[in-house]
């Protein structure tokens, strides 16, 4: 039968050649797809917590993928990998590590020169990435994670909350996130800093 996934907005559909990098051949649905990644992404949260991680290796292409990897690797044989496929959203994937490396050095002077609040630092880092768009799937909560990741390794501030919700589901939190997602978009970022401490 195979991985039949239905999606939700602001999610990006997965090419068929992706899904043949499921380690889980048993995995047949979205929700079942999103338990177990959960059950990984909890794995790499709990990684991020037991260890004290510094800017200068925080800032770098390597730390995104390993993040990325820790998030997904009992689930994705492509996990940390970026993708080299075109998708619905993001760079052209030859521009992947460029535009991951602008937005690196943006955020080391951002920090540097204070140009925003922690929090918005964090919160603009986050949107770019996303926008980005490295791997072939799961940047979304990838892009939150290296946001708290940012926020309490570096500024030694407490997480986002998020919403407070499970944004991977359909929902009112979700809506408010992709509109405050799409505001970001447009150069509002207001929304979506609002959004991560509600």
């Amino acid at each position: 039968m195979g991985l039949v996934l239905n999606y939700i907005e602001g999610q990006t559909p997965i090419d068929e050649d992706e899904k043949q990098g499921l380690r889980i051949p048993s995995i047949t649905t979205r929700e079942e797809l999103d338990e177990f990644e959960q059950l990984n992404i909890e794995k790499s949260v709990e990684w991020t917590m037991r260890r004290k991680f510094n800017q200068d290796f925080i800032l770098t292409e390597q730390f995104v993928k390993e993040l990325h990897f820790r998030m997904y690797e009992d689930v994705w044989k492509w996990a940390g990998k970026f993708r080299t496929t075109n998708k619905n959203i993001g760079v052209d994937w030859q521009y992947i590590s460029v535009s991951l490396k602008q937005l690196l050095d943006d955020c080391k002077f951002w920090i540097k020169h204070e140009t925003y609040s922690e929090d918005e630092i964090a919160v603009r880092f986050s949107h770019r990435i996303v926008s980005i768009h490295c791997f072939p799937n799961g940047n979304g909560r990838h892009s939150r994670l290296i946001a708290d990741v940012i926020i309490s390794h570096i500024f030694n501030l407490p997480v986002f909350s998020w919403g407070s919700s499970n944004l991977v589901r359909q929902g009112d939190a979700r809506k408010q996130y992709i509109d405050a997602i799409h505001a970001a978009d447009q150069g509002n970022i207001l929304p979506l800093l609002t959004f991560t401490r509600s």
